[in-house]
């Protein structure tokens, strides 16, 4: 089995998240990464590090996937932020085009660069053309309270009937991170496979968000899948690696922080 993986993502300036994240997580897991830019976010350190959107065209997608596709031999993508609809259309007429053993979608609803509706109309064209095309999905708090469409997710009970409510739209399998965001004293993720719901913990580090943290779970699963590894321990080595990653995080005194290791 060839030890590629494929990322169709964001390029997110400071490292710590986006491709660059992607495709270290890659290298970190001992696959050969490949990536296709979808937009290129920066932080603002003049305007409270808010997110600076700027997207790429259709047409520069679609050549980078023809090349990237035409180049290796790849079935293991990892989907992360679109950012326009156009942009998904692109991203989901290009996947139709082959077979793919594992399509990873992290769900990125919302960037903050961008105007409330052309936001929403970004959310609806993942959620009909791209989540039914995906093998696995792992959405955070946020994000799968907004595809489930609940008012809140509270307990560990909410995450396991979003999961459910989002493997109605397509995935096959669903993992549903609470994170720092769920109270407790544990990182508490929920895995679906379609007919159980299996409970991962890990103990908090902090009670804050960490940047990156999202794109590095879902790469760390695509580099497991892309090696063979079944979809359930893919899932629980990702979150062993993420949670080592916040533990040996780079600082903790920037504005946002960002994943990393030692060593």
């Amino acid at each position: 089995m060839s030890k590629i993986a494929y990322v169709i993502a964001g390029s997110e300036a400071t490292g710590g998240a986006g491709v660059q994240a992607d495709l270290k997580t890659f290298e970190k897991l001992g696959v050969y990464g490949v990536a296709t830019i979808t937009c290129i976010v920066s932080f603002d350190p003049k305007a409270g590090w808010g997110h600076r959107f700027v997207p790429i065209s259709g047409s520069v997608i679609a050549d980078q996937i023809e090349a990237a596709t035409s180049a290796h031999a790849l079935d293991v993508v990892k989907i992360g932020m679109l950012g326009t609809p156009e942009t998904v259309s692109t991203v989901a007429g290009s996947l139709r085009q082959q077979q793919w053993r594992h399509v990873v979608v992290d769900p990125v609803l919302i960037c903050k660069g961008q105007e409330p509706g052309a936001a929403l109309d970004t959310d609806n064209a993942l959620r009909s053309e791209i989540l039914p095309l995906a093998t696995v999905i792992t959405p955070n708090l946020f994000e799968a309270q907004t595809l489930a469409g609940m008012d809140a997710l509270d307990t560990v009970d909410d995450l396991a009937e979003a999961a459910r409510r989002i493997a109605d739209l397509g995935p096959r399998y669903v993992v549903v991170k609470g994170g720092a965001g769920l109270r407790g004293d544990d990182a508490v993720d929920v895995f679906f496979d379609g007919d159980d719901v299996t409970v991962l913990r890990a103990p908090k580090i902090g009670n804050e968000r960490v940047s990156g943290a999202g794109c590095i779970f879902a790469a760390a699963l695509t580099a497991e899948l892309a090696q063979g590894t079944s979809v359930a321990d893919a899932v629980k080595s990702a979150k062993d690696f993420a949670h080592a990653g916040i533990v040996g995080r780079i600082t903790t005194e920037a504005p946002f922080t960002a994943v990393g290791w030692q060593g």
